[in-house]
C-alpha cells in the first residue's frame, strides 16, 4: 500500500508493492519525485512487524527508514537517519485510503 509522512502534507510516500516470504519487500519511495531505493525488507523483532527501507539516490546516500508497524491504528512509527546530516528523526507514515 502508500503511506504518507504524517509531518509531510503528502510530500514523503512509501509504497509497498508486494512483501515476499523472505523479507523483501518491492518498495517506491517520493519526496514528492521518485527517490531510488537501494533495498527494502521486512522482518519480524519480538513479535513487531519491522519495515527498512535504504534510500540510495543523489543527496540520499544509505539514508534509512527504520518503522515498526501498528496493525491496530494502521500506521507505521519510527527513526529517519539522514545519511548527509548524519541526524536521525522520529518520524509516522499513515496508509493512504
Amino acid at each position: 500500500g502508500r503511506w504518507t509522512r504524517t509531518d509531510s502534507e503528502g510530500a514523503y510516500v512509501i509504497e509497498i508493492k508486494s512483501a515476499s516470504t523472505d523479507g523483501k519487500l518491492d518498495a517506491r519511495y517520493f519526496n514528492p519525485n521518485p527517490i531510488k531505493v537501494g533495498g527494502a525488507e521486512w522482518q519480524k523483532k519480538n513479535n513487531i512487524l519491522v519495515v527498512v527501507v535504504e534510500l540510495r539516490d543523489v543527496n540520499y546516500p544509505g539514508s534509512t527508514y527504520t518503522l515498526n508497524f501498528i496493525p491496530s491504528e494502521n500506521r507505521m512509527t519510527g527513526n529517519y537517519y539522514q545519511a548527509v546530516e548524519g541526524a536521525n528523526f522520529d518520524v509516522e507514515f499513515v496508509r493512504v485510503r
